[in-house]
């Protein structure tokens, strides 16, 4: 099993009357005058930007938290001047920092001898803010020796990068240790960087470190730098904000810069819906390039060769998940199963064994029969088309037999004793809803039909219909479809089909891929033998990784055909978590939420971001006190040191829950208070060893909080790039 680390933290630890408290082992104190109170920080991030992927990146990562920022540009003319009444003023008497950390383009983004680089450095050694060099040039300025000096130069495409002793007990004690760059394409430089020893006599601890080509030692990738009053989190590598090495590193920059006192939170999500369960799914003809009996084929077009689970599939579906701790969602048609009885004999021996053992899993409403819920197809033409009324007007299924569906599908699974969260449905195809280009509007009777029976998250395609939206009394839970074919059981078939898809007109395929603006062609049809383990798998496993990493609760989905035949799932499924294992410390567990805890996350950010962009929310923080105000019915999202405490009018309150070393949840106004009051864990005096807080332990996934702790919220998906305030 692995380790759970304590993590020793380097923050700023107080802010008393008279000066800055600051917990670096021997900095200067602040020049702030003894008479002066202590100043204000305010829980904000200033984000000098210059066109480049490594600012940019931090400003995403901060983005899907919802972290507050603000952007200058370099490259705007009308830009605002950095100087000392930009980054600092007075508010009742009391100093202020505008902005809580400062991230720079490199270690010097400005002209020789500018006053702004002079201005952030008064500024930096004044209020003890952090600055991070997003990516930055090996240089003695930098406290690293020049490249030149027995280091290196180039394409990092591929390293073994590693977590020092100093970076586990410090920012990136979340991270199991080693970990790779991406090198996706051999023929490509991905990335580029500089690996370089520290400077003989520079006060530089190295956090993540890679052996040097030559063999002979290690160059620092990321270490903090200490000098003339200040600290820089020194970066030498380039990346954006999809690449996987800035997605593990993500977290640990912005705690090190935020020193773990912050607004928005962050988790790593993973939960996987397994659509059509006790039905059967057409499929894929290799002879034909279409599916006999689904609407890609013409009517009459082969011969229908259904899919569907057996008893064994069953069996295996719950052993993998107790195997391997982890929750499939199964989005089951009830009268699947009815019809199979009905020509069984009234036998239906998968249902028997899925029923058998409900409690290994959770259920969603997938409706009674599975039926497109939409406007009426026509299937005469492929691809098919609404079909219309005598005026022209578009027939749709009506709010009856939507709502029949629902509330027949909703019997079955009480009868069959199943656990069910009646305010979660996923339509057949996502059907009711728009989808372009046949039907450009949702089917006007979806919506009422929701109400009539209580529905509360309605799934929607996340290739599709990415943001959260209103269907009458609902919510839509964008899911992300992974590319693991729903009318394919066999390896062969998914890799034949897909070969169709992704290959050019001259090679065989459709020349969907040339089509498309968005869709790149295989350079050659894929193995069939090895085309899915060697291709399919990786890719698909890489794709879902860049979700979980990038703090996206979305759920993925995939059918109940993918765990039938030769259950192709499995390989993309035990790869993902197979990885995660690898990669993250076991105070970081992968967090796996049904259906609707996704959606009130989604919902709940949503009203963050909100009032954020509208300027309803401040926080500062006062020595070991934060202060955050939002608007009535905001909770407030934050992630602090382990050990924070809730500020109540009759005591105190556990604050959050711990995940990667801090704490993190979200906490609304009480009545008779119109925000929330943090306390942080005492700090050792200025100058004093700083061990920081105990580095919190994540309970069981799904074991209770401690006493009076707030809802736990992990949050967030990726929103817009970096821009103006935010």
């Amino acid at each position: 099993m692995k380790r759970i680390r304590v993590r020793r933290t380097l923050r700023t630890t107080a802010l008393a009357a008279g000066a800055l408290a600051i917990a670096l082992g021997g900095l200067p104190a602040s020049p702030v005058q003894a008479a002066e109170p202590a100043p204000r920080i305010d829980l904000r991030v200033l984000v000098v930007f210059d066109g480049g992927p490594a600012t940019a990146a931090i400003a995403a990562e901060l983005d899907g938290a919802g972290t507050p920022y603000t952007v200058v540009d370099l490259e705007d003319a009308g830009r605002p001047v950095i100087d000392a009444a930009f980054l600092a003023d007075e508010i009742d008497g009391r100093p202020r920092a505008k902005y809580q950390a400062v991230v720079l383009p490199n270690d010097n983004p400005f002209p020789a001898g500018s006053p702004e680089m002079a201005a952030l450095a008064a500024y930096e050694r004044t209020y003890a803010i952090p600055q991070v060099d997003a990516y930055t040039y090996a240089r003695p300025q930098a406290g690293l020796e020049y490249p030149v000096n027995g280091g290196y130069a180039g394409p990092v495409d591929g390293i073994t990068a590693q977590v020092t002793a100093a970076g586990e007990d410090g920012p990136f004690g979340y991270l199991e240790g080693a970990f790779t760059f991406e090198d996706n394409d051999p023929a490509v430089d991905e990335s580029w960087g500089f690996l370089s020893r520290p400077r003989a006599g520079a006060d530089f601890t190295t956090y993540v470190d890679a052996p040097l080509p030559s063999g002979t030692g290690r160059g620092s990738l990321v270490g903090e730098y200490r000098h003339d009053g200040r600290r820089e989190l020194v970066v030498t590598f380039v990346a954006n904000q999809y690449q996987q090495q800035f997605r593990l590193l993500a977290r640990g920059i912005v705690d090190w810069m935020t020193q773990e006192v912050r607004l928005g939170t962050s988790r790593n999500w993973f939960s996987v819906h397994v659509d059509d369960v006790f039905a059967s799914d057409d499929r894929w003809d290799t002879e034909l390039d279409c599916t006999p009996g689904d609407v890609d084929c013409r009517p009459g077009e082969g011969t229908p060769d259904p899919i569907r689970m057996t008893p064994g599939d069953a069996a295996h579906a719950v052993e993998w998940s107790r195997s391997r701790d982890f929750t499939l969602d199964l989005a089951y048609n009830g009268g699947g199963s009815v019809e199979y009885r009905e020509e069984h004999g009234g036998a239906d021996p998968l249902a028997d064994r899925l029923t058998e053992e409900p409690e290994a899993f959770r259920w969603i409403n997938h409706t009674y029969d599975h039926p497109y819920l939409g406007c009426e197809q026509d299937v005469s033409v492929v691809p098919w088309k609404c079909a219309v009324n005598a005026d022209g007007t578009v027939r749709y299924v009506g709010r009856d037999e939507i709502s029949r569906q629902i509330a027949d599908n909703r019997r079955w699974a009480e009868d069959a004793g199943l656990p069910l969260d009646s305010g979660e449905l996923v339509t057949g195809e996502h059907s009711g809803l728009k989808l372009l280009p046949q039907q450009p509007e949702d089917n006007p009777h979806l919506a009422p039909a929701l109400a009539d029976n209580a529905v509360g998250w309605l799934a929607s395609d996340n290739s599709r219909d990415p943001v959260q939206r209103q269907v009458g009394p609902a919510l839509t839970v964008s899911r992300h479809p992974m590319n693991v074919f729903y009318n394919a059981g066999r390896e062969a078939e998914q890799v034949d089909e897909y070969n169709w898809i992704y290959t050019s007109r001259a090679q065989g395929g459709s020349g969907i891929c040339e089509d498309s603006a968005t869709t790149t062609c295989l350079d050659a049809p894929l193995d069939p033998a090895t085309g899915y383990p060697d291709h399919i798998v990786p890719l698909e496993a890489r794709i879902a990784m860049g979700h979980v990493l990038a703090n996206d609760p979305r759920p993925h989905f995939i059918h109940q055909s993918n765990l039938a035949e030769d259950r192709i799932a499995y390989p993309v499924l035990d790869r993902i978590l197979d990885r995660y294992a690898e990669l993250y410390a076991d105070d970081t567990p992968l967090v796996n939420p049904r259906m609707s805890d996704v959606g009130e996350e989604l919902r709940e950010r949503a009203a963050w971001d909100g009032a954020m962009q509208a300027g309803r929310i401040t926080a500062y923080r006062i020595g070991d006190t934060v202060t955050v105000t939002a608007p009535p019915g905001t909770a407030v999202r934050a992630t602090m040191p382990a050990g924070t405490t809730r500020v109540l009018q009759d005591g105190a309150a556990a604050f959050g829950e711990p995940y990667a070393g801090t704490v993190s949840g979200s906490a609304p106004s009480r009545p008779g208070q119109d925000g929330v009051t943090l306390s942080l864990p005492s700090a050792p005096a200025a100058g004093a060893p700083s061990s920081g807080p105990a580095r919190a332990t994540a309970p069981a996934p799904d074991g209770p909080l401690p006493a009076g702790a707030e809802r736990p919220v992990p949050p967030g998906a990726e929103r817009r790039p970096a821009g103006a305030e935010r």
